[in-house]
């Protein structure tokens, strides 16, 4: 009887033991996580306070002389992937950098805004001014159409790969009707203006040739602009064949016939053939104090979760 009486004791024991043990490795595990969130809340709390002052962008830590690489990705608007004051200030520092022998932008883009595609082949057209014994090389990835090749139009020489897009010179301003639509489901449209043309080409009215004549010149006249300005940054390299201004795009191959391309090559050409293998070094947009810590903290946290998880697969499994 004493012999079960002890046995029992020692079970208890055991058991009291094991139950102290998980309420300690679970105490602390609590205490990690809280002070894991005060750190992340006084990471946070500093962003606050010190705020993200970011820079025009460059590249970091280049000593050497190089060929500046400025990626050009993406559709251009003013809150798009690229955008005019953002690509300016990358093409200054760019051109401003004394160990940058020359520029290559590479492009690979649908084209956008013609405002802050004009603004850009603007910039170009002044910093090469500024700067003629560095040159500016448009390089096309898969596509170079509308707005980027207005753009590129700025640069000394362009090259594509056999199979890129170029061309597509041409405005477009896209709209629709569900006035029929409104018809067959009863409902009105009721839209107050001062003003005749105040609704001009609204989806809920009928369409008015006035006001399709009225954006026709109007797009005309954007148009007209990206024509001209094609024509001077390309000059007598340029064959006008049908179609050319009418918003058709060429493979890369077919682009170097005609002359909207001087020749097929990549980034790396441009190095080697060019400035005798230059190391081509990436200027990006610079990222601000919040973003950069943002990502520090990101991939911080994540090590620390993976730390943990494999902390405790190497536990002992706990039904609760």
């Amino acid at each position: 009887m004493s012999e079960n009486n002890s046995s029992d004791s020692a079970i208890l024991r055991d058991l009291a033991g094991e139950m102290l043990a998980e309420k300690r490795t679970s105490r602390k595990w609590k205490t990690f996580f809280k002070c894991l969130m005060y750190f992340y809340l006084g990471l946070l709390l500093i962003t606050l306070l010190f705020g993200a002052f970011g820079g025009g962008g460059g590249s970091k830590g280049v000593a050497g002389e190089h060929l500046a690489l400025i990626p050009f990705t993406g559709v251009i608007a003013a809150n798009g992937d690229v955008t005019s004051w953002q690509m300016n200030e990358l093409l200054e520092s760019a051109f401003e950098a004394d160990n940058a022998q020359g520029v290559v932008l590479l492009i690979n883009s649908p084209g956008g805004s013609p405002v802050q595609s004009e603004s850009i082949y603007q910039k170009i057209l002044s910093l090469r001014a500024e700067y003629p014994e560095k040159k500016l090389y448009a390089v096309v990835s898969d596509v170079c159409a509308s707005g980027s090749y207005y753009v590129a139009a700025a640069a000394d020489e362009i090259y594509a790969s056999r199979a890129s897009i170029v061309g597509s010179i041409g405005v477009r301003m896209d709209s629709y009707g569900v006035t029929e639509l409104m018809d067959k489901l009863g409902v009105e449209s009721r839209t107050i203006t001062a003003g005749e043309n105040k609704a001009i080409f609204s989806p809920f009215e009928e369409v008015n040739p006035a006001h399709v004549a009225h954006l026709e010149k109007l797009i005309g006249q954007v148009h007209d602009q990206f024509i001209n300005d094609v024509r001077a940054g390309r000059g007598d390299r340029l064959t006008e064949v049908d179609g050319l201004f009418s918003g058709l795009f060429w493979t890369g191959e077919e682009a170097v016939k005609i002359g909207l391309v001087d020749g097929l090559g990549d980034a790396e050409y441009i190095a080697s053939e060019k400035y005798d293998d230059l190391e081509l070094v990436s200027y990006e947009p610079a990222k601000s104090f919040y973003e950069e810590l943002s990502e520090g903290m990101g991939v911080g946290l994540g090590e620390m979760l993976l730390k943990v998880i494999r902390a405790g697969s190497n536990s002992t499994p706990v039904l609760n």
